[in-house]
């Protein structure tokens, strides 16, 4: 007569553990990697742009010396995601006028550029976007940039969309589907992932990567879905 209560428990006992290891499993997705650890360049390489500048550690955070005209970095670690990832830090334009934050990154298959001040030192966006700069395209927008400000930035990359926003305000962003992604060839050198900067020194702080959870990636692809179908009705 026990039998029907052993079997029982035994089909609690697997729910629940099959509920641990799907719950372990968001959470591994979840856990921040942290890529920078503020005190050495572990798993970072100079990249070697013509009159580049000396990177280093200074006060924890990420230094790209000022090259004329660029200076940056890339990651020598073990493979990071291509889709379904954020990307979160901190950047500071210590000195000069131009941008002191252009993160390589991949989507997918392809690499795509974030922008954060350029052009004269303000400019923001993407590049690039079926052949057009962040200059150029629809994500072309501006921000008044602070010297020595720490700016807090965000990068998400899903299935269907590339989304920047700075300081928790969204600047930039762009549904890739069916979209040419690529770079300018003067940061071939960043991929897969890294940063570089043009005339500039820039700072780079609290650098940490996540991947999305499943929940999170099947959100992404319907909260894309609703924006290009308002944007389509609206044209």
């Amino acid at each position: 007569m026990r039998t029907p209560l052993l079997f029982a428990c035994l089909a609690c006992v697997t729910v629940a553990i099959a509920d641990d290891a799907s719950k372990a499993k968001t959470d591994s997705k979840s856990a921040e990697r942290v890529l920078f650890d503020g005190k050495t360049l572990e798993h970072w390489r100079a990249v070697d742009f013509a009159g580049g500048g000396e990177v280093s550690v200074k006060e924890e955070a990420l230094v790209i010396g000022m090259g004329q005209p660029m200076s940056g970095v890339k990651w020598t670690g073990e493979a990071l995601p291509k889709t379904n990832y954020e990307v979160n830090f901190e950047a500071q334009r210590v000195d000069g006028s131009d941008f002191f934050v252009g993160l390589t990154f991949p989507v997918k298959e392809n690499p795509c550029s974030l922008i954060l001040g350029g052009w004269g030192g303000g400019l923001t966006g993407f590049s690039s976007i079926d052949g057009m700069d962040a200059s150029e395209n629809e994500t072309t927008g501006y921000m008044q940039v602070e010297k020595g400000k720490w700016y807090k930035v965000k990068l998400r990359v899903s299935d269907a969309r590339v989304d920047a926003w700075v300081d928790d305000k969204k600047i930039a962003g762009f549904d890739h589907r069916g979209r040419k992604v690529g770079i300018r060839i003067e940061v071939e050198g960043n991929r897969p992932f890294g940063f570089s900067t043009y005339q500039t020194v820039g700072a780079i702080r609290k650098l940490k990567l996540r991947e999305l959870t499943d929940d999170e990636a099947k959100s992404a692809i319907a909260e894309a879905d609703k924006l290009k179908a308002e944007k389509e009705s609206q044209n």
